[in-house]
């Protein structure tokens, strides 16, 4: 049986290689491949792929949103999330997306085609040390408001430009703010928003 891939990766190289890297296993075929998280429904749509890789982070719409939409709209279609970040945060909210299959980019080429094999036959792959850490981590505490300001915060905006942006009022968004720094333990949303990205939050 041939296992028909759809691959999205914002990163040209990587999304090259990997296809030059499927296509040597015999019973892989690579029916597209996407730049754009936006892009993965329409060509998952054309091309009927039994496995779709998805990266987390690429524009348009990223890879658990559209892993999300995915699962509802063409529940055939097995998602399997390929980031360069092991991160216990990315791997629960990939898994609440609707993702069956989490594998770092840094993994052994088996690896990862043995993940297609085995979410291709029905399994979830997940690597064991990712999933007990993502156990004793616990859920994000992190409301969705909360992370829309953090999120908000990346390029440096101040309170005013945050709260136009998000359509709230200056004081709500310093509300969620500080609730958001309190809930990471940092002193300020710098800080906060560090933390939440590197525990998987955002």
């Amino acid at each position: 049986m041939t296992i028909r891939l759809l691959l999205a990766d914002d990163q040209e190289l990587i999304r090259t290689a990997l296809r030059a890297l499927l296509d040597l296993e015999d019973d892989f075929r690579v029916v597209a491949d996407v730049g754009r998280g936006d892009q993965v429904v329409d060509a998952a749509r054309e091309h009927r792929p039994d496995v779709a890789l998805l990266d987390i982070e690429m524009p348009g719409l990223d890879g658990l949103a559209a892993a999300a939409v995915l699962a509802e709209q063409l529940p055939d279609c097995r998602v399997v999330m390929l980031t360069t970040f092991g991160r216990s945060g990315y791997l629960r909210r990939a898994m609440e997306a609707g993702a069956v299959g989490f594998v770092v980019k840094d993994a052994p080429a088996e690896v990862l085609a043995d993940a297609i094999r085995r979410v291709a036959a029905g399994e979830r792959v997940v690597d064991p040390e990712l999933a007990a850490a993502t156990l004793a981590a616990g859920a994000s505490p992190l409301t969705a408001r909360e992370r829309d300001v953090l999120n908000a915060s990346r390029s440096g905006a101040g309170v005013a430009e945050i709260a136009g942006k998000l359509y709230l009022s200056e004081g709500t968004v310093r509300n969620y703010a500080s609730s958001a720094i309190a809930k990471t333990g940092t002193r300020n949303r710098t800080e906060a928003l560090r933390v939440a990205d590197e525990r998987g939050w955002l």
